[in-house]
């Protein structure tokens, strides 16, 4: 897939109830009342949605090992618009038509403000092909999701999952997850965590593992 098979709609939307986008045993991103959003469209399908307004993202990427816990859990407060990719269950599907009062509500001017935003959010989650090719091929079932949050660094730190499966990647980590299964690689060191064993390894090496991974996305 590529940027020129997806677009906008035309119509722009306001959250009528608090919202949880996602959750599992490990995280969760939810997104409050009032919140701005527009959906995105593949080939003129519903597939996604841009939002702005106010949310959060908890996740508990920590990696318990033999030599103690390594890293620690996010906790961030959603503020900047962020790209959710797959499609919400029909009762979840709380929205109604914006108006101009929702849009000053988030500091936006008029609705062109928040378009151009999303718009920019789009392309920026297209610009590499390899970010793009590892996480928009394929059908979107209901379980699927892919997050993409703009961060300090200009780029965009990216939750993929499904059911018990999830990836995460951030300047400062990529943390990985199936079933019982845990990867954590930081500059420095690698955690890797399954039932009945567990490594941390620390050295030059990791940061080359951690630069692989990072780079990808």
């Amino acid at each position: 897939m590529s940027k020129r098979d997806y677009r906008l709609d035309s119509k722009l939307l306001t959250t009528t109830a608090d919202m949880t986008l996602w959750k599992n045993t490990r995280g969760n991103v939810e997104i409050t009342r009032g919140t701005l959003a527009v959906e995105v469209l593949l080939d003129d399908q519903p597939c996604g949605y841009v939002f702005q307004g106010s949310g959060s993202l908890l996740l508990d990427a920590i990696v318990e090992t033999e030599s103690g816990a390594v890293g620690n859990s996010v906790e961030r407060a959603l503020t900047e618009p962020f790209l959710m990719l797959g499609r919400l269950e029909d009762e979840q599907q709380q929205f109604q038509e914006s108006g101009t009062e929702d849009f000053t509500k988030w500091g936006f001017e008029n609705q062109d403000e928040f378009v151009g935003k999303a718009e920019g959010l789009l392309d920026k989650f297209f610009e590499r092909s390899t970010c793009r090719n590892r996480h928009t091929d394929g059908p979107w079932g209901t379980e699927a999701r892919v997050f993409a949050f703009p961060n300090s660094q200009g780029r965009l730190d990216l939750l993929l999952t499904k059911g018990s499966r999830l990836v995460y990647t951030a300047p400062d980590r990529v943390f990985v997850m199936k079933g019982d299964k845990m990867v954590l690689t930081s500059r420095g060191s690698v955690a890797v965590s399954r039932p009945g064993k567990s490594v941390l390894v620390e050295g030059n090496c990791c940061s080359h593992v951690y630069e692989h991974w990072h780079d990808c996305c």
